[in-house]
């Protein structure tokens, strides 16, 4: 994990990838993240984890659940985004240095700021990293060697990556990210100006709360992350917090499985859930749809029927989970983030910058996607695509 990830402290287990990691996440809703892991040898089991909640938790009820669910799983609602802003700035050549090309999500941030790019007569030349540290560092030596006007950093946390975008800013190359820190806006200690995001301590919570709802307040739940990122770790805690404030909730594990390594693991590690948790496994809530990707197989396998468990995602509303909720196969819920709107928005920001103003600063509200309403806003195209207008909004702002 990196450096800025780490601070001492106590907080909930996590096996997986011989280490046992403590985390202390403070959460007045974003606040601060901070993390703490102590590399030590564990059996690369999970750990069965106390269901109660903290004494000091708000008790978390099915009604308040089931009210949260509802108001999130609404049509999109009117845009709520920046209503004015300066024109298209001519001539732009835009890098995009993408964590990992097989993320669902990237690819859809991808695809909507090429779309952006080709309403306001820009270039974008997208270098992957491939999930790995050779593959980043081959990245953003490319994307520099470019010369562009702007970066986008995609899915790669900018604390951790910071040395790699020293030279950007020394070139006076405005960064923007998505998905490049836990909250939402400028990344303090980096150069990134603006992190486009919704906000993941709502989704995780809307996540955890849809679990409690589905339920009735019984659910026997396994939470999938990946300690290498802070805003996995965010989540999973998130998550955590609202479940073990659900009396009659159990809490069974979280799992560390590193999102580039799920393909791998996956399969296995599903296997040994079903056996190690049987019946009680009721509710699967993963920070990324990718880690179901690679479950179900192991799910068919063991003769589990499709409504046997639940599995539920906190981000980002991937096409594959489109599918499987569609089809009632497993998947229930995704928190679906408006991937190709963020695309637009990315270019927006940086079009603001290179103008001198400052960002927009906005966040989309949290969606949620389940059987009942997966038709609409973009649905039937398998993507989160809010049907509020902001293509033609955004071209009016850079075309007036």
């Amino acid at each position: 994990m990196p450096d800025h990830d780490r601070a001492t402290g106590s907080g909930f287990g996590i096996a997986g990838r011989a280490r046992t990691c403590f985390v202390r996440l403070q959460l007045p809703w974003v606040a601060s993240a901070t993390i703490a892991c102590l590399c030590a040898a564990t059996s690369g089991h999970g750990q069965n984890l106390p269901a109660q909640a903290d004494p000091g938790d708000a008790a978390v009820t099915v009604s308040q659940a089931q009210e949260v669910v509802s108001r999130a799983t609404l049509g999109a609602v009117r845009w709520s985004g920046p209503d004015s802003g300066p024109k298209a700035q001519r001539g732009k050549s835009i890098a995009l240095v993408a964590e990992d090309l097989r993320n669902g999500g990237i690819v859809g941030v991808a695809q909507g700021a090429r779309e952006a790019a080709s309403a306001m007569g820009w270039t974008l030349k997208i270098f992957d990293g491939a999930g790995s540290a050779a593959g980043r560092a081959k990245a953003f030596s490319d994307a520099l060697a470019a010369k562009p006007d702007g970066l986008i950093l995609c899915g790669s946390d900018a604390l951790e990556n910071n040395p790699a975008l020293t030279p950007f800013a020394k070139n006076n190359i405005p960064v923007v990210g998505w998905h490049a820190g836990v909250r939402p806006g400028p990344i303090e200690g980096t150069p990134v100006a603006m992190n486009v995001t919704s906000d993941p301590l709502e989704v995780a919570r809307l996540t955890a709360m849809a679990a409690v709802a589905q339920s009735n307040g019984r659910a026997g739940v396994v939470i999938l992350t990946d300690s290498r990122y802070g805003i996995a770790m965010t989540k999973a805690k998130a998550m955590e917090n609202v479940i073990r404030a659900c009396r009659e909730c159990t809490l069974l594990e979280v799992r560390d499985v590193a999102i580039s390594e799920s393909g791998e693991k996956m399969p296995a590690v599903t296997r040994e859930l079903l056996e190690r948790h049987g019946e009680r496994w009721t509710h699967a809530l993963a920070i990324n749809d990718i880690y179901f990707d690679y479950s179900i197989a192991s799910l068919t396998s063991a003769a589990i029927p499709s409504d046997g468990i639940s599995l539920l995602s906190a981000g980002d509303g991937s096409a594959s989970a489109f599918l499987r909720i569609q089809a009632k196969t497993y998947q229930t819920v995704t928190v679906a983030e408006p991937l190709n709107m963020h695309g637009w928005q990315v270019m927006d920001e940086l079009n603001r910058l290179f103008a001198g103003r400052p960002v927009s600063g906005f966040v989309a509200p949290v969606h949620l996607v389940n059987a009942d309403n997966i038709a609409f806003d973009g649905g039937k195209k398998s993507q989160y695509d809010p049907d509020n207008g902001y293509r033609d909004i955004y071209r009016r702002l850079w075309n007036p």
